[in-house]
Protein backbone atom coordinates (compact mmCIF):
# COMPACT_ATOMS: atom_id res chain seq x y z
CA UNK A 1 0.00 0.00 0.00
CA UNK A 2 1.90 3.06 -1.47
CA UNK A 3 1.17 6.78 0.41
CA UNK A 4 -1.50 8.08 -2.08
CA UNK A 5 -3.53 5.39 -0.54
CA UNK A 6 -2.79 5.66 2.75
CA UNK A 7 -4.01 8.90 2.91
CA UNK A 8 -6.95 8.48 0.90
CA UNK A 9 -7.94 5.85 3.40
CA UNK A 10 -7.56 8.64 6.41
CA UNK A 11 -9.65 11.20 4.63
CA UNK A 12 -12.27 8.63 3.98
CA UNK A 13 -11.99 7.85 7.58
CA UNK A 14 -11.98 11.33 8.69
CA UNK A 15 -15.33 12.03 6.65
CA UNK A 16 -16.90 8.87 8.12
CA UNK A 17 -15.77 10.14 11.80
CA UNK A 18 -17.47 13.71 11.32
CA UNK A 19 -20.97 12.16 10.67
CA UNK A 20 -22.65 11.87 14.02
CA UNK A 21 -23.36 8.32 14.71
CA UNK A 22 -27.35 8.71 15.39
CA UNK A 23 -27.55 9.41 11.05
CA UNK A 24 -24.75 7.00 9.61
CA UNK A 25 -26.22 4.14 7.71
CA UNK A 26 -25.11 0.43 8.33
CA UNK A 27 -22.81 0.67 4.99
CA UNK A 28 -21.38 3.72 6.49
CA UNK A 29 -20.65 1.69 10.07
CA UNK A 30 -19.37 -1.13 8.07
CA UNK A 31 -16.81 1.07 6.18
CA UNK A 32 -15.73 2.81 9.37
CA UNK A 33 -14.93 -0.59 10.80
CA UNK A 34 -13.14 -2.39 7.87
CA UNK A 35 -11.22 1.07 7.81
CA UNK A 36 -10.40 1.05 11.42
CA UNK A 37 -9.23 -2.54 11.29
CA UNK A 38 -7.34 -1.79 8.48
CA UNK A 39 -5.38 1.04 9.76
CA UNK A 40 -4.62 -0.51 13.64
CA UNK A 41 -1.01 -0.75 14.34
CA UNK A 42 -0.86 -4.32 14.26
CA UNK A 43 -2.39 -5.05 10.99
CA UNK A 44 -0.16 -3.08 8.97
CA UNK A 45 2.59 -4.85 7.11
CA UNK A 46 5.85 -5.63 9.18
CA UNK A 47 4.30 -5.41 12.55
CA UNK A 48 5.31 -7.46 15.42
CA UNK A 49 3.14 -10.30 16.10
CA UNK A 50 1.24 -10.25 19.38
CA UNK A 51 2.85 -12.89 21.90
CA UNK A 52 6.38 -13.36 19.76
CA UNK A 53 9.03 -12.13 21.97
CA UNK A 54 12.75 -11.15 20.41
CA UNK A 55 14.45 -14.12 19.84
CA UNK A 56 11.69 -16.83 18.94
CA UNK A 57 11.13 -18.08 22.48
CA UNK A 58 8.48 -17.33 25.05
CA UNK A 59 9.63 -16.51 28.33
CA UNK A 60 8.24 -18.05 31.61
CA UNK A 61 4.96 -16.27 33.26
CA UNK A 62 5.48 -14.31 35.80
CA UNK A 63 4.22 -13.87 39.54
CA UNK A 64 0.63 -15.72 40.34
CA UNK A 65 0.25 -19.11 42.39
CA UNK A 66 2.98 -21.73 42.20
CA UNK A 67 2.11 -24.65 41.00
CA UNK A 68 1.54 -27.40 44.06
CA UNK A 69 1.46 -31.16 43.42
CA UNK A 70 -2.08 -32.87 42.62
CA UNK A 71 -3.79 -29.82 42.00
CA UNK A 72 -4.04 -28.99 38.25
CA UNK A 73 -2.96 -25.42 36.96
CA UNK A 74 -1.58 -25.11 41.03
CA UNK A 75 -2.85 -22.21 43.27
CA UNK A 76 -5.44 -22.51 45.99
CA UNK A 77 -8.04 -25.14 46.35
CA UNK A 78 -11.64 -23.06 47.01
CA UNK A 79 -14.36 -24.73 49.55
CA UNK A 80 -18.16 -23.99 49.52
CA UNK A 81 -18.60 -23.50 53.04
CA UNK A 82 -22.15 -24.79 54.45
CA UNK A 83 -24.31 -21.31 55.37
CA UNK A 84 -25.04 -20.01 58.93
CA UNK A 85 -28.94 -19.51 60.55
CA UNK A 86 -30.58 -21.75 57.43
CA UNK A 87 -30.89 -25.39 56.94
CA UNK A 88 -29.67 -26.79 53.78
CA UNK A 89 -32.29 -26.70 51.01
CA UNK A 90 -34.34 -30.49 50.63
CA UNK A 91 -34.17 -31.03 54.35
Amino acid sequence: MDEAEQQARRQRLKELLAIPDRERTDAQWDELNELEIMMAVSNRPGAPIPGNKPGGQQQPRQGGQPNHPGTPGGGRKFHNRPRRGRPPPGR
